[in-house]
């Protein structure tokens, strides 16, 4: 009963998603949403990279901190800007 998509119904819901949202917001939104799927890729494989490299010897301390770290915000980003670190605000008080 419910487990059949056909043509028909994927036009109704095009259709729907069409009159809802506009034409001219729909590339928009693909950009965007594109544009997210890169960045979820890039922070996956990140992330994956930084496991392999904990088995490692960390670099000391000291060249950790006068490094700065940076955000790509996809992979072929050639734009990169650097992370502000929040103060330790524990010894303002």
């Amino acid at each position: 009963m419910f487990g059949r998509i056909g043509a028909p119904e994927i036009i109704l819901i095009l259709v729907v998603v069409v009159l809802l949202f506009g034409a001219k917001k729909l590339p928009d939104m693909a950009r965007a949403l594109g544009k997210s799927a890169r960045i979820l890729k890039s922070e996956a494989k990140a992330m994956k990279s930084e496991g392999k490299d904990a088995s490692a010897p960390a670099e000391p301390a000291d060249q950790q901190a006068a490094a700065p770290r940076t955000i790509k915000a996809a992979p072929g980003d050639v734009t990169s800007r650097p992370v502000q670190e929040p103060a330790d605000r524990t010894t303002q008080r």
